[in-house]
């Protein structure tokens, strides 16, 4: 095996990565860049400013320091990196005009595009990605998406106590102004699709002579420049004249009203003074899609969901526990439990992905365990019970201050109710002595967990959640699930330089994941959002948020 088994990149998550775990939201394998690329390039802009949702960033407008979604929304916009991505999670070259692999995918050759340049016109050069990457990884710097670089070379030596803030990735040779040479620690064929993070956009020279006053007001090179930035009222941007990518705006302009909770934004999306929500609040998604003054979006989401089973549970081992975990999956009628609890805001999950990520599948084998059947259920359940007589209660935990009570009793009765056995919520306070639980393994019962990467490839759900290198505490492998077979797998699917290779060696690894379960797959949750009707051209990018760029009315 190859030395990707010594280490694992923990990305850093968008949002409250802590709190994901516990109110089934989102743990986020990275922070991928970009929108999506317009379709309609060429149509004529409109000279009218859109109004949209967002709160307060959590740390300036520096790409190797945005770690939320509310800075995501606007740095993506403000900046253009090596790729972009299409709604579907299709890779599209944006200041890149190629990035290709040596024969095993450990070393890329990135080619930019002519004529690039910032906002204020610095021109931007492979020494410019150079040193933004490197900038970013350094420690000496602080940034918050600094182990996205792991796998460059050189990244370990920038780790170490003391290391001047402007030492370099030895894995970064610049052969000239066009052309950039990456060196990896390991082979990784999914790293054409890392680049289109977030923490990989480049800065401009200013921003060395002072980090914090250009985080406030950043020179971008992306569709829009940074017009006005009022702390905790609005952030306005204007489209950028300079701008020549994928994303050009079709806009006069994006002005992101900053909200305290999503109840006021509903309601002025409502009264018609703002354009854009797109989060629907919770006491409105029963009644939002009911709203003829509206136009109302409910379509699935790059967020996967499921619940895990630590692999030390009793009665969760071996061929029982094999045996057990299939009878469980099969014991869960999903699709009412989306109808009843969810007002039809999820989607059934039919593998370990989402349908805006590369590779997504409906029909690989062993999905059917995802089938709501009783007498299969009962009668994997018996089997189980051959081998060694079930004792005890089966509970799924939760926090209580996560809104997750309803779901958990959904999936408890389903199960109780196909097995004939005790199965019930487990209740814990908080959402943070719910993830100290999980994180410190004292959890001793089944947990709910949601897992979202942030560039639209397998890996960043698979090797993240389930690989050998991820579990005991290093990773998002939070029941600790280990197979030698499909750490062969992801290893052998990192060797690839040709994409759908590498995808059939991440399908194979899926199907094993069916057949072992080290998590029950439940739903994907949809992207639930509502404009003015006045509002066109509203569609949503693989991260589920709306493609700014190509808003207009």
């Amino acid at each position: 095996m190859n030395s990707l088994r010594h280490h694992t990149t923990n990305h850093h998550r968008i949002g409250a990565a802590i709190a994901g775990i516990a109110a089934l939201g989102t743990l986020l394998a990275g922070c991928g860049a970009g929108t999506g690329a317009s379709g309609n390039s060429n149509s004529s802009p409109s000279s009218q400013t859109i109004s949209v949702n967002n709160v307060e960033p959590a740390a300036n407008l520096l790409p190797g320091n945005t770690d939320d979604m509310a800075g995501w929304k606007v740095v993506t916009q403000l900046y253009e990196g090596l790729v972009t991505f299409s709604d579907k999670g299709e890779l599209i070259y944006a200041d890149a005009k190629s990035i290709t692999p040596n024969a095993d995918a450990s070393q890329y050759t990135v080619s930019l595009r002519d004529n690039l340049q910032f906002s204020d016109g610095e021109k931007i050069t492979a020494s410019t990605y150079a040193k933004s990457w490197s900038f970013a990884a350094n420690a000496a710097n602080g940034q918050l998406g600094a182990s996205l670089f792991a796998t460059i070379k050189g990244y370990d030596d920038l780790q170490k106590d003391g290391v001047d803030k402007n030492a370099q990735l030895s894995g970064l040779n610049v052969i000239d102004d066009h052309t950039l040479q990456v060196t990896l620690n390991a082979p990784d064929s999914s790293f054409p699709y890392k680049v289109g993070d977030v923490a990989f956009l480049p800065i401009a020279e200013s921003a060395y002579r002072d980090v914090n006053a250009y985080g406030e007001r950043p020179v971008g090179n992306g569709p829009y420049m940074l017009e006005a930035w009022n702390h905790d009222q609005n952030i306005e941007l204007k489209p950028n004249p300079k701008y020549t990518g994928p994303r050009k705006a079709r806009n006069g302009g994006i002005n992101f009203v900053l909200y305290t909770d999503t109840q006021t934004a509903y309601a002025d999306v409502e009264s018609g003074n703002l354009d854009v929500i797109d989060t629907i609040p919770a006491s409105a998604l029963a009644s939002y899609q009911q709203d003829s003054n509206l136009q109302t979006f409910n379509k699935p989401g790059p967020g996967f969901k499921s619940f895990t089973i630590p692999q030390k549970l009793a009665h969760f081992q071996g061929e029982e526990g094999r045996l057990r975990r299939a009878a469980i999956s099969h014991a869960i009628n999903r699709k009412s439990i989306i109808d009843k609890v969810m007002y039809g805001t999820a989607t059934p999950a039919t593998d370990f992905l989402a349908p805006t990520i590369a590779g997504y599948s409906k029909d690989l084998k062993g999905s059917d365990v995802l089938d709501y059947e009783t007498k299969t259920a009962q009668n994997l359940w018996a089997k189980a019970d051959a081998i060694s007589k079930w004792n005890g209660t089966f509970r799924i935990a939760y926090s209580t201050d996560s809104g997750n009570r309803e779901l958990i009793e959904g999936i408890t009765n389903s199960i109780k109710n196909t097995l004939g056995i005790d199965a019930e919520p487990y209740v814990l306070p908080t959402q943070k002595e719910l993830s100290s639980a999980i994180h410190d393994r004292t959890i001793n019962a089944a947990f709910l967990q949601g897992m979202q990467s942030d560039y639209p490839y397998p890996e960043g759900y698979l090797m993240q959640a389930y690989d050998s290198a991820s579990a005991d505490g290093r990773g998002l492998n939070n029941g600790d699930y280990k197979s030698r077979d499909f750490d062969a797998l992801i290893d052998d699917a990192a060797r690839q330089t040709d994409e759908s290779k590498a995808i059939g060696y991440y399908h194979q690894a899926e199907e094993l994941l069916f057949n072992d379960l080290p998590v029950i797959p439940l739903w994907y949750a949809n992207v639930t959002a509502a404009a003015g009707k006045n509002v066109q051209h509203v569609s949503f990018n693989y991260m589920g948020v709306p493609k700014y760029n190509e808003l207009t009315k």
